[in-house]
């Protein structure tokens, strides 16, 4: 996302208006230095209307901030072909309803870091794991994502500090360590996370593992409190138009987790099919997803989708509730429906 003129000189006047005034007159270069020297303000609202029905069960239509945020991006150079950078990502907005809405509450990405030409980059907060940007692609490329799956991992996306190489004809290694202190919930630990991928022409091939050695309390989902690794591999082959992606992770004593997707763009549509399949290793909970999405780019900030979703499993997959939040039943399939529109800038 490029900032425009118009924030960076928004910008400018919010944060560096004094500044400017006590240093005098400045002439056009001078100003375009300041301006260009300012933080990139981004961000967007998301709506979507979901029609979410459980078999035999409950059905439920609803109006939601589909994950509106707002960010600020910044980097300079510290020597020569060194940069350091930093991203701040909010959200929690509210943007669907004024009246249920405090406004900003919640944070999605912050971190600072140093890349280099020649050693890579590594950063330090809160941002995607290493794990979750190499191989668990599939689930969060939609953007409803009710029935998507995830992957087995349980490492969180806080408290990381995490590096990745430059490539190195084609190879790029990463890795991530969680810094869990004495006063995290769930006591101290350390898990850690390594990947490599690499791409040579239109083919790209990752593998990574994460340790999975804290608990449920700082993990960024429900995987399972044991820490036993989970390992992922994904290939991705693009040509053209088309692209197609294949996924496996395992994590012992768990399960399975299987996807295969294909992504077609035509002009300013885009079209996706995926299936995604958990197979569980100790008890029932075996689900998978046939996910269909199209969507339009009406310029070059707005764009619109409609995505479908059809799950399937065990008997107990589903459930349902009742006015009292009392759950009433269990079934084998779930779908969801989804239209939506994203305004960023």
């Amino acid at each position: 996302m490029k900032k425009t003129l118009i924030a960076t000189a928004i910008a400018a006047v919010a944060f560096s208006g004094s500044a400017f005034a006590a240093e005098g007159d400045l002439s056009a270069s001078e100003l375009a230095a300041k301006m260009d020297s300012m933080p990139q303000v981004y961000g967007n609202i998301q709506y979507a209307l979901i029609y979410n029905d459980v078999k035999d069960g409950d059905h439920e239509f609803n109006h939601r901030d589909n994950g509106t945020t707002l960010g600020f991006k910044h980097d300079h150079e510290i020597a020569p072909g060194i940069t350091g950078f930093l991203k701040i990502e909010l959200e929690g907005i509210g943007a669907n309803n004024k009246a249920g809405s405090s406004g900003i509450d919640s944070l999605d990405e912050a971190y600072i870091g140093v890349r280099g030409d020649n050693f890579g980059q590594i950063w330090i907060g809160s941002d995607d794991s290493t794990y979750e940007s190499a191989i668990d692609t599939i689930a969060n490329f939609y953007e409803a994502a009710d029935l998507s799956i995830g992957g087995s991992y349980s490492t969180g996306e806080g408290d990381l500090i995490q590096y990745m190489s430059p490539s190195f004809g084609g190879l790029t290694l990463g890795a991530a360590v969680q810094v869990n202190g004495d006063s995290t919930e769930g006591g101290k630990s350390y898990p850690y996370q390594l990947a490599a991928i690499y791409a040579v022409d239109s083919l790209e091939l990752a593998v990574a593992m994460d340790s999975n050695d804290g608990t449920t309390g700082y993990s960024s989902n429900d995987a399972g409190i044991d820490n036993e690794n989970t390992y992922g591999l994904r290939a991705t082959y693009a040509v053209d138009s088309l692209s197609l992606t294949g996924e496996y992770q395992t994590r012992k004593d768990f399960g399975d987790t299987y996807g295969v997707q294909g992504v077609y763009t035509l002009g300013a549509n885009q079209f996706a099919l995926s299936y995604e399949m958990f197979s569980a290793d100790a008890d029932d909970s075996d689900r998978n997803t046939v996910t269909l999405q199209a969507l339009h780019n009406l310029s070059d900030h707005m764009y619109v989708y409609v995505e479908g979703y059809l799950g399937g499993g065990d008997d107990n997959v589903w459930t349902y509730e009742d006015e009292d939040g009392n759950v009433t039943s269990a079934s084998d399939e779930r779908s969801v429906a989804a239209v939506g529109a994203v305004y960023y800038f």
